[in-house]
């Protein structure tokens, strides 16, 4: 046992360092806002397209569900959860595509039963958002003006989310759950203008924000009892609208290029503001969740989501977003999950579809994301009969935008990898 210990706090460290400092994404919408809001969700839910928010226990392993913290009091073995995830990427426009991947330690989560079947605790790290982009215009100065000018437009990092929960049940049919939040990162973007006729003087602005600071989220749940394996689940989840501390630095410099086109280091620096104290203020969120299913056979489930993004501000300066809202649908079916003679029969199969208008508005229009899902969870070898493992893979095929009024279309597959341990940990040994 305490070999285990000591090898999951290696990966806890270890999942820390590459959520923070590995995390990338080449996506232009991720200028907005806070990047890419990658969401609390592990493969087995993203497989059913999000749905978890009415999700108790969908078959007879402990799942850790991040997205309602009050599913924790089904969790009656310790349980880690750990995985990767990657993607594929192409940017189309008007006037041609672009292909990248990236990849990266997705997620450490652990869950400790506190009373079996009642009430547990659970600790994890997750990545929250995503920030990566680069591209340039080129502009004029005014419509009869015939110079023109580059500006350029990058920026990296992201936020991470390490978070402590509890769930408990009340009665037969109640639960509640709450998750204390520390979000922490670093958000940075440059923007640039350049001047096409040569010699020329060019200027470039660079804001970093530093954030680091608590937030709540917390979420119920009520049973319906339809047979003594039959049930329908009502869930419901949310976040607390945060006031998150951030240091923000604020540097505008001027710099050259060469006769060959290379830039030069800056030669002046025209304002610099160093690691000023702000906030950065989250939005409301709101999930609602509605799941029917056959214990250890099959689920179907639905959510819908809204957030009011229109009020995220950082320094007291309102983001410009619109307000989002979504929904998702999907289902888990396990032919037999008691069956020797056949291994598939012991697989989930999972599918799902979700939609979402997100909190973007450009050029008059509404940027809006939509994926098919789908992935299975693969039992493994049991090392003894107090021991369960499971392998979860999960593909997303998406799309965001549209290729009109001069937007970017992003196509992309996700792939995302977990493996759930399920243990019985600080038991007592009778001997005979």
């Amino acid at each position: 046992m305490f070999k285990k210990i000591k090898y999951i706090a290696v990966f806890v460290l270890l999942g820390g360092i590459s959520v923070q400092a590995q995390v990338t994404v080449q996506s232009p919408y991720s200028r907005y806002g806070l990047g890419n809001i990658k969401g609390s969700l592990l493969p087995q839910f993203r497989a059913m397209g999000g749905v978890s928010t009415a999700v108790f226990k969908p078959n007879g392993y402990s799942t850790i569900n991040i997205q309602n913290p009050a599913s924790y009091a089904s969790i009656d073995l310790t349980t880690l959860d750990m995985g990767a995830s990657g993607g594929f990427t192409q940017l189309r426009n008007g006037n041609g595509k672009e292909t990248s991947f990236n990849s990266t330690l997705s997620h450490v989560a652990m869950a400790f039963p506190l009373v079996k079947n009642k009430s547990a605790l659970s600790i994890g790290i997750l990545p929250y958002s995503e920030l990566g982009y680069e591209y340039s215009v080129n502009e004029k100065y005014n419509a009869t003006d015939s110079n023109t000018y580059n500006a350029l437009y990058s920026g990296e990092g992201g936020l991470t989310k390490a978070y402590v929960g509890f769930g408990q049940q009340i009665g037969d049919y109640f639960r509640f759950g709450a998750n204390i939040e520390y979000l922490f990162g670093n958000l940075q973007e440059n923007g640039s203008i350049e001047i096409q006729s040569a010699p020329s003087i060019n200027n470039r602005r660079q804001t970093k924000n530093s954030v680091g600071g608590l937030s709540f989220s917390y979420g119920a749940q009520y049973e319906i009892p339809l047979s003594s394996k039959k049930r329908i689940t009502l869930g419901y989840s949310g976040s607390s609208p945060s006031k998150i501390n951030t240091k923000r630095t604020f540097l505008l410099t001027q710099y050259l290029r060469s006769d060959l086109g290379e830039e030069q280091a800056a030669f002046d620096t025209l304002q610099l503001v160093e690691n000023n104290a702000s906030k950065l203020k989250l939005p409301l969120i709101h999930n609602f969740g509605i799941t029917i299913q056959k214990d250890n056979n099959w689920l179907l489930g639905a959510d819908y989501r809204m957030g009011k993004w229109s009020e995220l501000s950082i320094d007291a300066v309102n983001q410009g977003l619109e307000d989002s809202w979504g929904f998702s649908a999907g289902a888990q079916i396990t032919p037999d999950i008691t069956s020797l003679g056949n291994y598939f029969k012991r697989v989930d199969y999972r599918v799902g579809f979700q939609y979402d208008k997100t909190y973007i508005r450009m050029n008059d229009q509404d940027i809006k994301q939509m994926a098919i899902t789908f992935g299975f969870g693969f039992p493994l070898a049991q090392t003894s009969r107090f021991s369960f493992y499971k392998l979860n893979l999960t593909t997303e095929l998406g799309r965001r935008g549209m290729i009109t009024n001069g937007l970017i279309q992003e196509n992309y597959i996700n792939l995302h990898l977990g493996f759930t341990l399920n243990d019985t940990w600080f038991r007592r040994f009778k001997l005979d």
